[in-house]
């Protein structure tokens, strides 16, 4: 059984349109099948292969000094989608940014927000997200995890009461802190972009000033990105939990991500006066590939929250 969000067959690449290319920065794994066909090809093209590969026990990409894919060329598109077409990719290159949980009875699979354009298609949903393919369950963790989706995606209520249900069914509490020290957790984690620092710095030394019921009034209009983000993160992290104490983190720490998400939005908006679909398309790119794309990173706070 294979379940997905309503939105997930919406995803197509960018490509030379993206802001931050998914193959600059990122160390590239190349799979056992597609390393072979590598091997196979020849002509310059395949010394090419050869020479910008490290043959290791997992084989990789070898990066530029600038961080760059060896074959992403200077109008960003990929040499190897225009020279071998785009099945010869290796796995991690064809599947991103999509995310694949095995169950014991299904496979659920979704976009994750490290992509901008993924962050898009998500944080665009004005309807309510639907899990295609989903079936009932004997499974209490997946049983909770329905409920709670449910519970973030009751519009009669705010963000905030919604929140405070989803934590209520898991008989669980996020401990409120300043937001300080919100932000001294996340710079003492492991950092890919120091745009991200200076984010958290930034709210670090303005959060008393900033006027969150101001924030809050200008983007009413916008909750359902928020609850997107909340959905998002129950679907991709909740069910695969290998208990319900481990759900119950992972519960909590999508209120924390929510808390920290407007409180930078907050800042933003202070700092700027304005905080647009983009800038927060920006926001959720860089938290996701600061925190989920660091496992490290994930399951600190997982046990911290």
């Amino acid at each position: 059984m294979h379940i997905y969000p309503s939105y997930y067959n919406d995803f197509k690449c960018i490509a030379s349109r993206c802001k931050h290319n998914c193959c600059i920065g990122w160390e590239i794994d190349i799979d056992e099948s597609t390393m072979e066909f590598y091997n196979s090809v020849s002509g310059d093209f395949g010394q090419r292969l050869k020479d910008n590969i490290n043959h290791l026990d997992i084989p990789y990409f070898k990066l530029s000094s600038d961080e760059r894919c060896p074959f992403l060329n200077d109008k960003n598109l990929c040499d190897i989608i225009m020279t071998l077409g785009e099945k010869h990719l290796c796995d991690i290159c064809t599947e991103h940014p999509r995310f694949h949980n095995a169950l014991p009875d299904r496979i659920e699979s979704g976009l994750g927000l490290c992509c901008e354009e993924a962050a898009r298609i998500i944080l665009s949903q004005k309807e309510k997200v639907t899990l295609l393919n989903s079936k009932s369950t004997d499974d209490q963790i997946l049983i909770l995890r329905d409920k709670i989706i449910d519970t973030l995606q009751n519009r009669d209520k705010t963000i905030e009461n919604r929140i405070e249900d989803m934590l209520s069914l898991c008989d669980t509490s996020l401990s409120k802190r300043p937001i300080s020290l919100y932000c001294d957790l996340l710079l003492s984690l492991e950092r890919m972009d120091e745009k991200w620092g200076e984010l958290l710095n930034m709210l670090k030394e303005n959060a008393d000033a900033i006027d969150f019921e101001r924030f809050d009034q200008f983007m009413k209009d916008r909750t359902h990105e928020y609850e997107q983000v909340l959905v998002y993160l129950i679907y991709r992290h909740f069910a695969n939990s290998p208990d319900t104490q481990e759900a119950l983190k992972r519960a909590r720490f999508s209120a924390f991500s929510y808390e920290i998400l407007r409180a930078l939005g907050a800042v933003i908006y202070y700092k700027t006066g304005d905080f647009d679909f983009e800038a927060h398309v920006e926001l959720l790119r860089l938290f996701s590939s600061e925190i989920e794309y660091s496992d490290e990173n994930l399951y600190t706070l997982f046990d911290t929250i």
